[in-house]
Formats: structure tokens, sequence, C-alpha cells
């Protein structure tokens, strides 16, 4: 059997396909056990600036030692399907939810492509292979009960069939009417992020980018901090400083944890709004962080341009 699996290409020859990291060179699940790796085939059907596109191979399962006794301990419903939940390993958000029998859990260890079985198409179903959007998983979980998988993965392009970035953006919330009474409300369109749940760091990076969008269409109905900052990169820069001399004073001063944390969070916020000034997203800043992962510092550092 042959698959599309996409490779993230690394330094060297343009183009060329390396041996891929995440799942590829490690294959875990929850109990971190190591499955036997794939070799990665030589032949490309196509590239792209980010990632390459090869054939791969998927072996049986009975060819993988470990394989089955895994397989066979997840805990399948009457259809032999168990939940399986995509996640971004950058924002956290999950993506979408789906099923996966036993063979697309088999082939998304060996490829690191979200596999999973369509109920409405009654067979494999490998995301991607006809929007484009694939899902590159680098590592796969399973939960205490061992009945849902989560694929923690780097999505190409928006997960939904709607073409958003995740399937969850409609927002439920409870609200109080004039007359004392509650009703539930439905918020939130695929056109927009505005609803989707996201974790703190995220939301504050989205209200950023709210804050610059009102400020550019002169929208703003109040006075923001915000928006004065994204309008003075000067003033942006000198807090950055000011901030990080603060929780600096803060450890050798021995304030506590409390005022610490508060410094630390009063240098994140104004480092996001001169990251936004600068169109850095937080994904860009921990896909830099990954690819620096299991590099020593001194040696990575070393290894920079000098300025």
């Amino acid at each position: 059997m042959f698959i599309t699996r996409i490779v993230a290409p690394r330094a060297g020859i343009a183009g060329a396909p390396r041996a891929p990291g995440g799942l590829h060179s490690s294959l875990r699940w929850a109990r971190f056990v190591e499955v036997p790796v794939v070799p990665l085939p030589p032949t490309i059907r196509a590239s792209g600036a980010r990632h390459v596109i090869v054939e791969a191979s998927v072996m049986d399962e009975a060819a993988i030692e470990g394989m089955t006794p895994f397989l066979d301990s997840l805990k399948y419903d009457s259809n032999g399907l168990c939940v399986a939940i995509a996640q971004d390993i950058d924002t956290g958000e999950v993506l979408m939810q789906a099923f996966a029998d036993r063979s697309a859990i088999c082939e998304t260890l060996q490829t690191g492509l979200g596999t999973f079985y369509s109920r409405s198409r009654k067979g494999r179903w490998c995301k991607g292979e006809t929007s484009g959007h694939f899902l590159t998983v680098k590592s796969v979980y399973m939960d205490c009960d061992s009945d849902s998988i989560i694929y923690l993965c780097e999505p190409i392009g928006p997960a939904c069939h709607t073409n958003a970035p995740t399937c969850y953006f409609k927002q439920i919330k409870l609200f109080e009417k004039e007359d004392g009474s509650l009703s539930v409300g439905v918020l939130g369109e695929h056109t927009s992020t505005a609803n989707a749940p996201m974790t703190t760091l995220y939301g504050l990076q989205r209200t950023i980018a709210q804050r610059k969008a009102e400020a550019t269409s002169g929208s703003t109905e109040k006075p923001s901090w915000t928006a004065k900052l994204l309008g003075n990169p000067e003033l942006c820069c000198k807090k950055v400083r000011e901030e990080a001399g603060e929780l600096c004073q803060a450890h050798e001063e021995k304030e506590g944890k409390e005022r610490a944390a508060s410094e630390a969070a009063d240098l994140l916020y104004h480092a996001m709004v001169l990251m936004n000034i600068e169109g850095i997203t937080l994904e860009d800043v921990n896909r830099e962080l990954r690819r620096r992962e299991g590099t020593s510092g001194i040696l990575e550092k070393a290894s920079r341009p000098k300025k």
C-alpha cells in the first residue's frame, strides 16, 4: 500500500527528503513506547516551500514489534472505532474530532499523516489527500481509558471543511435577559476566530490583533494602551526593556513569586505587542523553539551568524 507523506525539508540540498523528526524518528505513544522507524523512500512527487511530498509504504501491523498488542489494548466501539482528536502542537487548539479504526492508527504512526476512518465514506480517510490540508502528526497519545486518542500535529491549511482553522469556532453562552430569565446563545462564524477556544496567550494575541484592526479602521471607542503601543514602536521597545528589568529586580530583591509573576505577565504582554508590530506570531516563536529541541543552547547560539 502506498500513501502520501509530507515532510518538512531540512537544511541541505533544496527539496531533498531527509529523515524527519517527530513520529518518524521516534514513534511515541502516551506510554512512550518506541516503534521501529519506517524507512523514508526517495520518490518525490511534489515539493513546496515548507514540505516535500513523497511516496511512503505502510507495513502491516504484524510486521512491527509491539504494534498489534498496542492496537489490541485500545477500546473500540461496536463498529471498531475510537475517538480521534487532532490538536495543534503550537497553539494547543483542538482542530477537529473524528474516528479511527486500528488500520488508520497503524498508518498514522508509520506515516506521520493524520489518518481516520470516515463513517460517511465507510473507509480509510487520510485528511488532505483531496484538499491538500494535511495534518502532520508529531506524536500520538491515548487517554486513561484507552478509548480515545490525540494526534498532536502541525496542520497544513485549515482543519475544517468550512475552511476555518479549527472545527470549533462556535461558543455557547448563557445570558441573563432583562426580566431575569436565562437564555442560551450560540456565537461565532466559520469566517472568524473571534469565538474559537484559545489558551490564555493565544487569546491575548487575538485581542492585540483586534486592537490593531480597530485602530486602523478608526473604530476604537475608548482609549487603548495596546493601540498606543502599536502606534509607537519606540515606546513599546522602552516598555519591554523596562519590564524585563523589573522582572530581574523582583528576583534580585526577593520580592516573592506573586510579584515576579506580575512582572513576567507585564513583560510577556509588552513583548507580544512588539511581536505584532514585527509581524511575528506565537506560532512562529513556537516553531523556532521546536526547531531548537535537542540542541545545546550554547551550541545553537554559537552557530548564529555574527551581527
